[in-house]
């Protein structure tokens, strides 16, 4: 049974629920983890985590469907991105079919926080991992903490999408051949001044070109973006320096199978920004929020779609895939993970 709590207001943010799972690597292999009740952490004030940033994490949701399964969305995909993060942190992958197991005990340890079918609010899942031995010199941990928490978080958009308004970076989120294409913490350190300022300056996010020739469109500090073309094509950036978004991997699938759109992923000039006539940011939070408006330095470019609404195609890719998640639609095999 859900949890009793005010649902609409809930923020994206965290709560305190009934228990977290843990596991510890240490001699070279990792325990059998535990699910706890204890939710603070104790590690060496010279932690490889403290030191060296030595750190990585994932985020996804369960979900309440209309049938009243409590399902996840593609869990393996997840593991599979944590477990290339790992290792260009030089860090000890956490199984994959362990990191899948993990999740569902969780969820299930917490079941009562997933909230209801039609509320717009869902269970965000934190899978993470850190470097937790003492490290002085510039080297890999010797132990490594993986944890998962949950949270209850309220609908992204509370009363309606609404488009958003972003800038063209000056600033960098990633360098070239660097690590801007795994979900390692020092990638969001990086872009937490800029998004700051962005805010003050009246931006919801900062829209990143690539950093070798700030020439070509790559993404914002947390989300992959999305581009419709007059004739209704589905535009995404392509990059090493991007992340590759399950939600972004997961909606081009959909674009080409379910709507039967032509789907290209290149690399976008930024001077190509005024033909399109929609544009969107994709992630775990909102799945597609439209964009209305970019700033490329003064020069103001107006999305036909307008600041009222998101267009008409973007809306409807998300309408599909938020179907899927929620049991509207029938999803492809193996994407949606019971918990029982």
């Amino acid at each position: 049974m859900a949890k009793q709590m005010d649902r609409a207001s809930l923020p994206f943010g965290y709560m305190e629920t009934n228990k977290s799972f843990v596991a510890n690597y240490k001699n070279g292999a990792w325990d059998s983890g535990t699910l706890t009740t204890d939710h603070s952490i104790t590690i060496s004030e010279c932690a490889g985590v403290l030191q060296y940033a030595q750190t990585c994490f994932e985020g996804l949701k369960a979900y309440t469907t209309k049938d009243g399964k409590i399902v996840c969305f593609r869990p393996d995909l997840n593991a599979s991105r944590m477990a290339d993060s790992c290792r260009r942190l030089e860090m000890p992958v956490f199984p994959e079919d362990r990191f899948v197991q993990a999740v569902i005990d969780t969820v299930k340890a917490n079941i009562e926080y997933v909230p209801p079918y039609g509320s717009g609010a869902t269970l965000y899942i934190r899978p993470y991992m850190f470097g937790s031995s003492a490290v002085i010199g510039v080297k890999p941990a010797d132990e490594y903490q993986f944890r998962i928490l949950v949270t209850p978080v309220g609908p992204y958009f509370k009363g309606g999408v609404k488009p958003i308004k972003v800038r063209i970076s000056d600033l960098d989120r990633a360098a070239p051949h660097g690590t801007g294409d795994i979900k390692a913490g020092l990638n969001y350190a990086m872009s937490l001044h800029n998004i700051v300022d962005a805010h003050k300056c009246g931006y919801a996010e900062n829209m990143y070109t690539d950093p070798a020739s700030h020439t070509y469109i790559e993404e914002t500090g947390g989300a992959n973006i999305l581009f419709v073309t007059k004739d209704g094509k589905l535009v995404t950036p392509k990059s090493n320096s991007i992340l590759p978004s399950i939600t972004r991997r997961s909606l081009v699938h959909v674009a080409k199978e379910y709507l039967h759109m032509e789907v290209e992923e290149r690399q976008i000039n930024k001077n190509e920004l005024k033909n399109f006539v929609e544009c969107g940011l994709c992630g775990t939070a909102a799945v597609i929020s439209p964009i209305g408006e970019i700033d490329d330095h003064g020069d103001k470019i107006m999305l036909p779609s307008g600041m009222e609404e998101g267009g008409p195609v973007l809306t409807k890719l998300r309408e599909t895939l938020t179907g899927i998640q929620m049991g509207t639609e029938k999803a492809p095999e193996g994407w949606i993970v019971e918990i029982k």
